[in-house]
């Protein structure tokens, strides 16, 4: 009994759904559509005029023979070490307080005041390492 129900709604559904269809393309006539409406047919034209015109504009240009460069990897390579440098600062002066603070039994002094050392050696090398501050080991 409940699948009858189902069956009947569901082809209550399907007869729905095709007068929906036929009443969106101007049609009335169960199954019978014809060519596409006025104005499919322009947006079709306009759709074909725009991939023309972008397939143009993404080709490449015939008179630049060298690669395209969209990043500078230098730059990129340039961040990593950077960031490298000041994350590899902290975690030294940290594993060196919490060391001090294991083997002097001095608990959170060492780590408090290493990993403040290490923020600060990784910011100065940081600074070396872009050029704001002199690196004394390099000689003019």
């Amino acid at each position: 009994m409940v699948r009858a129900a189902f069956r009947a709604a569901g082809q209550e559904q399907s007869l729905i759904s095709e007068r929906v269809e036929g009443m969106a393309d101007g049609t009335r006539d169960k199954g019978e559509r014809k060519d596409p409406p006025d104005d499919e047919a322009a947006l079709s034209a306009r759709l074909q005029r725009l991939g023309d015109r972008l397939t143009q504009v993404n080709r490449p240009s015939e008179h630049n023979d060298g690669p395209r460069q969209t990043t500078d990897p230098s730059a990129i390579a340039r961040g990593f070490r950077l960031s490298t440098e000041l994350v590899a600062g902290v975690l030294v002066g940290a594993a060196i307080g919490w060391l001090l603070d294991k083997w002097l039994g001095i608990s959170p002094w060492g780590l408090i005041v290493f990993l403040l050392l290490g923020f600060a050696a990784g910011v100065l090398n940081v600074m070396r390492a872009a050029g704001v501050v002199k690196d004394p080991t390099v000689n003019d």
